[in-house]
């Protein structure tokens, strides 16, 4: 699911650092976004806001569901572009249909892994099937850096090999965690890994101290370290920490998601489902869009491609990361 508001905002993102660290967890509560008419799906967007705009070079979060699709109709997002970003599917419950450009014909289904390269530009469209009853997932963006932001586009997709540790079970669809390695490319260093703890089960994980790290809580209590995270909320750990406690403190299994990744330093200007360097990246990929070139064509789709909302007049001014 792709960034489909009617009027997005234009964010600058990354950039220099900020003169401090905050000490300990930082916790990021999520906005509501509704995406189209009154029949579509509302997120729970985590990344980017004010507080923090990138966990690594992760800089989008959406969070949805579970929808009943026989209430909402699903999702329907027709072909529409992206450049200067991979996005990265994940599901709990449901099955997605994916087309891009590439010719590429995948479902992503839970547990698995589609992982698509925007670089110089592709467009995709993603429809839930018939054989979903209740959607529910993330969906989630990274950055690519300057030397790869005009790569080829490409499309992966990738069943991770469930692993336990403790009382928890790990799917890892990008990078390493807990003796799992997913083979996955990616264009900075990265992790992502689905973490199901069973009820009051504690587990204690090895990090790279070299990452900042991000749990985002599906469902359950999680105390992450010291601090308490409630479903939908966003932990944040900055770099230097190599190892991090997890405890489940519901009577349920809890699910999280665990984002994780090197400082991003360079700064990004992300507008709809562009990213890029400067306003006039993003005016340029607008343009060629909707002239009907540069992000090639989606077979099968039936319905007409997404039109790129006007654009806004002023840019906004860079944000500062905390962490």
């Amino acid at each position: 699911m792709s960034n489909v508001e009617v009027k997005p905002t234009e964010l600058r993102c990354g950039g220099p650092e900020g003169d401090g660290r905050v000490p300990g967890i930082e916790v990021l509560s999520p906005r509501d976004v509704p995406l189209g008419g009154p029949r579509a799906m509302t997120v729970r967007r985590t990344l980017p806001q004010r507080a923090r705009t990138l966990i690594g070079a992760w800089c989008f979060a959406d969070h949805y569901g579970p929808d009943n699709v026989a209430e909402t109709g699903g999702m329907d997002v027709a072909p529409h572009p992206h450049t200067g970003l991979q996005t990265v599917s994940w599901l709990f419950s449901g099955e997605i249909e994916h087309r891009d450009s590439l010719g590429s014909h995948a479902f992503v289904r839970p547990g698995e892994l589609n992982l698509m390269t925007g670089g110089y530009g592709i467009s995709h469209s993603e429809v839930s099937t018939e054989r979903t009853t209740a959607l529910h997932g993330v969906q989630l963006w990274v950055a690519l850096p300057e030397e790869h932001r005009h790569t080829e586009p490409d499309f992966q997709h990738y069943v991770p090999t469930p692993v336990r540790t403790g009382g928890a079970g790990i799917r890892v669809f990008l990078g390493t965690l807990a003796g799992a390695v997913s083979p996955v490319r990616t264009f900075t260093p990265l992790l992502g890994a689905e973490i199901v703890l069973d009820p009051g089960a504690t587990a204690t994980l090895a990090l790279d101290p070299a990452f900042e790290h991000g749990l985002l809580v599906d469902h359950g209590r999680i105390r992450m370290a010291d601090t308490v995270l409630n479903p939908a909320e966003l932990g944040c750990l900055p770099t230097g920490s190599d190892r991090l406690t997890l405890t489940n403190e519901s009577d349920d299994t809890a699910r999280t998601i665990l984002l994780g990744g090197t400082p991003f330093e360079e700064e990004i200007i992300m507008w709809w489902n562009f990213i890029g360097r400067s306003h006039e990246d993003i005016v340029q990929a607008r343009k060629d869009w909707m002239e009907g070139t540069r992000f090639g064509e989606v077979h099968g789709y039936a319905g007409d491609r997404l039109p790129a909302p006007e654009l806004p007049t002023v840019a906004l001014k860079p944000r500062r990361r905390l962490h």
